[in-house]
């Protein structure tokens, strides 16, 4: 049986994340000075001290998580941890397939940062702020949220961006069309329909500008094959060829994560111990829900890293 490190998406910031890996140790502080360097701001006093509503602002979550994450590994390792003989496979959800790539050396920490502004910016510029909208959808099955997307999206955007798995599934697309979609889904059943409180319809067509932004970014940056495979989030299946992962995160700004298929992929490739490392627990208890024989772990503070160290050796 064998062990995967799964990277947490936007939502699971928090204002004082990653402080205390900071100060517990010196490889965790030198990845937020790095972050920080990067994107030529100070992240990292945001991230710990705050405005909540200005460390939530996409630009900023995406780079502070993956951040945190970062600092989680680079713990681990300075105290001898090697991914590659540990871990066979990585994945995140949704921005947490870049740490991922970043925790398994396809990436610097450096460039990681920038990709993931020029993500946040990218997805927040691709719609009016407005006219977009995501929702969360409870209790209902995924055929019956497919037919009524496909029922409020005609001439317009709604489609599934993310399964969560556990009777959670979320809409994405133009805001009128993700309203008509949500009522249809109460008439068919669904305990309840919840508008999210984001800037943006993520992982809808209507982020193909930023799906094109990527793509040039991507293009750019220097990348080596990573020490593990990467379970996409798009295809749900193991990438270790560095063009064909990015092409998957090109698709990824559009596409559908596949969140729940992940974690029963894992189940069924002989996966034992899911660890989510860096900021909240959202992952895990996903995972608890879709598969219950698959047993979960955090690596979050500096207890969670010590705790690691012993039970991975």
């Amino acid at each position: 049986m064998s062990i995967a490190f799964t990277f947490p998406g936007q939502g699971s910031q928090s204002a004082g994340m990653g402080k205390e890996l900071a100060e517990a140790f010196p490889e965790a502080r030198r990845v937020f000075e790095e972050v920080d360097d990067a994107l030529a701001q100070n992240l990292s006093r945001l991230m710990w001290e705050g405005p909540e509503d200005e460390l939530t602002l996409t630009a900023n979550a995406q780079p502070a998580l993956m951040a945190v994450s970062l600092a989680a590994v680079r713990a681990l390792e300075a105290r001898g941890f090697a991914l590659a003989e540990k871990v066979a496979y990585v994945a995140g959800h949704s921005l947490g397939e870049y740490t991922a790539l970043c925790a398994a050396g396809m990436f610097s920490v450096a460039d990681t940062a920038r990709l993931l502004r020029i993500r946040g910016n990218a997805m927040q510029a691709s719609v009016p702020v407005g006219d977009g909208a995501m929702a969360a959808v409870l209790g209902l099955d995924q055929h019956s949220i497919e037919a009524a997307c496909d029922e409020a999206g005609r001439g317009s955007v709604c489609q599934i961006a993310n399964d969560n798995g556990a009777g959670q599934i979320v809409i994405s697309g133009a805001k009128p069309a993700v309203e008509h979609a949500g009522r249809i889904c109460v008439e068919k059943g669904a305990k309840r329909v919840l508008m999210l409180p984001v800037s943006a319809p993520f992982h809808s067509a209507l982020m193909q500008p930023a799906a094109e932004a990527m793509r040039a970014a991507l293009d750019e940056v220097a990348k080596k094959p990573p020490v593990v495979p990467v379970v996409s989030n798009v295809t749900v299946s193991p990438a270790s060829d560095p063009q064909q992962i990015v092409d998957r995160l090109v698709e990824q700004v559009t596409g559908r994560v596949r969140w729940r298929e992940t974690v029963e992929w894992f189940g069924a490739n002989g996966v034992s111990t899911l660890y989510e490392v860096g900021s909240g627990k959202v992952l895990s208890g996903l995972a608890r829900r879709i598969d219950r024989n698959v047993a979960t772990a955090n690596i979050g503070t500096p207890a969670d890293v010590e705790a690691a160290l012993a039970a991975l050796g």
